[in-house]
């Protein structure tokens, strides 16, 4: 007996995606639902070779639905996650609404699988920041094997993780730049075309942005609440996939051989490391794939113990829709729910 699944944000970028994996995985579902706000109700969206007509969400019954993928931003599970919830059905959240919650598990499968069994507190479990999944899935063999003291990153994120709207005005802008045409930043604060934002969300009292600091409080949560992390986020002209630069400090010596063939064997991680051009990954190459790409592995001889590393992954994907399918599957896996037409 297969499950239930309602994706709510069907229309939105990472809902097309949750259904997108959903088939390509072959999960066990028997149904799989589309839901979205009442004005997208009607909307055909596409789920393997089938097409699906999106549910309003106002008036939809969750009581038969085993586990809802949640992607409609953070004011809309605030609202109906717990209804959801209270339905006897598993949310798992793509917004920043309940990562910080005490008593919801903040979950990277690859990384702290155990933690989905707290589900049963709110029957909500957080899928992270997408800069932070990736960077997490990255650390977390290192760590193991050294202890990370300090990470210094740098993120370069794509248009995308400001959704369609960053898609759009990206295409937008860029097609006036080459047309000589006047334009006024919409979706970021300043243009993007052929630019870069060192800003992402809104500034913090100590200078830094929500978005650094989501990536300092979900690694502690996530991986180890010792980790100091301090970040630099930056919007830059690239549809979809994060890069980040990240250096770190360890407690132990590591070479940077032995950090590779920890990355090589790790679950999620895909090394691409030659030292010669193009030896590496890039967003391009990242887009469309589920890997986490580690690339550029060397030491760092300005601190003890330090390495740096390049990391790129698709953020609509394991930033995002991926996760929450991996955590579904986590959920299954370790037999902690069952379907309830069974």
């Amino acid at each position: 007996m297969g499950y239930k699944v309602a994706v709510v944000g069907a229309t939105g970028n990472v809902g097309r995606v949750m259904l997108d994996i959903l088939s390509e995985r072959a999960f066990p579902a028997d149904e799989v639902v589309a839901v979205a706000s009442r004005r997208s109700q009607g909307v055909e969206v596409s789920f393997g070779d089938r097409t699906l007509k999106t549910q309003a969400l106002d008036n939809f019954d969750f009581s038969s639905v085993d586990i809802c993928l949640m992607s409609a931003g953070g004011d809309v599970s605030k609202e109906w996650s717990p209804k959801i919830a209270a339905q006897n059905c598993v949310v798992i959240d793509n917004s920043s609404a309940w990562r910080m919650d005490q008593d919801v598990p903040l979950v990277v499968p690859e990384v702290n699988a155990a933690a989905v069994e707290g589900f049963r507190k709110k029957g909500i479990i957080a899928n992270p920041n997408c800069s932070t999944a990736q960077l997490v899935v990255a650390l977390k063999p290192l760590h193991d094997a050294a202890t990370i003291r300090r990470v210094v990153v740098a993120t370069y994120q794509s248009v995308s993780g400001a959704g369609k709207e960053g898609e759009e005005e990206l295409d937008r802008q860029t097609r006036a730049v080459y047309s000589l045409q006047e334009f006024a930043p919409k979706t970021f604060q300043k243009r993007i075309a052929f630019n870069l934002i060192p800003q992402i969300d809104v500034f913090m009292e100590d200078g830094s942005t929500k978005e650094e600091w989501k990536m300092v409080a979900e690694t502690k949560k996530i991986l180890d609440p010792k980790i100091k992390l301090t970040a630099t986020c930056v919007r830059v002209p690239v549809f979809v996939s994060h890069s980040e630069a990240v250096n770190v400090e360890l407690e132990r010596p590591l070479s940077a051989d032995e950090a590779r063939a920890l990355l090589r064997s790790a679950p999620g991680v895909m090394v691409v490391d030659k030292r010669e051009p193009g030896g590496y990954v890039t967003p391009h190459e990242a887009t469309g794939e589920d890997a986490t790409y580690v690339s550029r592995i060397r030491e760092d001889i300005t601190v003890e113990n330090g390495l740096s590393f390049w990391c790129v992954s698709d953020n609509l994907r394991k930033g995002a829709a991926l996760n929450a399918v991996q955590i579904a599957e986590a959920l299954i896996n370790r037999k902690l729910i069952t379907p309830k037409a069974g």
